[in-house]
């Protein structure tokens, strides 16, 4: 009988990247920069969060290779690099509403 199981290295990596991504605030930078690449300053902006929180968020998303950032003149910019956060966070029906007034 073939095993059809996932590999535990798989499901210790994708456990990983969901714990990481399960923080309120990094799930809403996820939200976030899925619409649209964002700077740390639009990001703490638009979460009323401080710059050094949003920035600690974002350094452990990189660290686990959920984010990347490319730098634009003397910004640095955040995309999600990682498919599967990628396709999980465009699921979200309530994606669009991050940040938008709930009226």
């Amino acid at each position: 009988m073939e095993n059809n199981c996932c590999a535990d290295d798989e499901i210790k990596t994708l456990s990983e990247k969901l714990k990481v991504c399960g923080h309120p605030v990094r799930l809403k930078i996820l939200c976030l920069i899925e619409k649209e690449d964002s700077c740390v300053t639009d990001l703490w902006q638009c979460l009323d969060q401080s710059q050094p929180v949003i920035s600690q968020h974002l350094a452990v998303l990189k660290d686990k290779d959920i984010v990347e950032s490319d730098v634009q003149g003397n910004r640095r910019i955040y995309s999600i690099s990682d498919p599967f956060i990628k396709n999980m966070v465009q699921s979200f029906s309530f994606v669009g509403r991050i940040g938008s007034d709930p009226r």
